[in-house]
């Protein structure tokens, strides 16, 4: 089913790039991959940030709601029932997640087997193989192999990429308990962890794979900024209309 659902059509469509670009560049085809996938994947995102950056504006509210009642089960009702007013859901954020890692490990598979388009196994009767294909992107780097600059590209824009999402995300007020110290220590780890295993891993399997990562975040992180600016300018239009009412 995996093979079916998510190889296939990210294989084929790959194929099909790499055979319409002229001189069968692999970095373009994998380049207009990657944004293809995530203009698909475009609404769910927006969604997820959108709902993250509600939570962080109606932050204090939460915090109140936290001093105010000490019962853990009020305090989780009360919350809720915040979130029901405010019309957020604070688990649209998973979604996205849970759809992107079937999606890539789609794209590790279809990279780890290198780019030898000529077997017919999971190519459809309707995309023709290409004729040759280029794998050295810009004339510079071998998609195909180890590649240490797009490796480290991948995890440093990985770093922007958490970085903005961490400040956008609501942070746990620090009332000494240990969610909320292992809260806080997750998110400063996350922004440094994560980019050197984005990087270590982009390395160890090839360029393509490193490009992919480096293209992903880019999108994502200027993505994440339009958005930010939209919800900033939406918030500042509706404080003006309730001072002037």
């Amino acid at each position: 089913m995996f093979t079916k659902i998510f190889y296939e059509p990210i294989y084929n469509a790959l194929v099909f790039l790499v055979d319409i670009i002229p001189g069968g560049d692999i970095g373009l085809a994998i380049i207009l991959l990657t944004l293809i996938i995530k203009f698909i994947l475009l609404p769910l995102h927006r969604k997820a940030i959108v709902s993250q950056i509600k939570l962080k504006q109606i932050e204090p509210k939460i915090n109140e709601i936290k001093e105010k009642y000490t019962d853990k089960q009020e305090q989780a009702a009360k919350t809720f029932e915040l979130y029901k007013q405010e019309k957020i859901n604070p688990l649209s954020g998973c979604l996205p997640i849970l759809i992107q890692l079937p999606i890539i490990f789609a794209l590790y598979k279809v990279f780890l087997n290198g780019f030898d388009f000529s077997s017919l196994e999971h190519l459809y009767s309707f995309v023709k193989a290409p004729e040759s294909v280029n794998i050295n992107f810009l004339g510079l780097f071998d998609l195909g192999a180890r590649n240490l600059f797009l490796a480290v590209l991948a995890g440093i824009t990985q770093f922007f990429q958490i970085d903005l999402a961490v400040k956008r995300n609501p942070v746990v007020k620090n009332d000494g308990s240990m969610q909320a110290n292992i809260s806080g220590m997750m998110s400063k780890q996350m922004r440094f962890i994560m980019p050197v295993f984005v990087g270590f891993i982009s390395y160890q399997i090839s360029g393509a794979i490193a490009l992919y990562w480096s293209v992903n975040n880019i999108f994502t992180t200027v993505q994440e900024i339009v958005i930010n600016k939209k919800m900033a300018k939406k918030k500042d239009l509706i404080e003006a209309e309730i001072i002037n009412k």
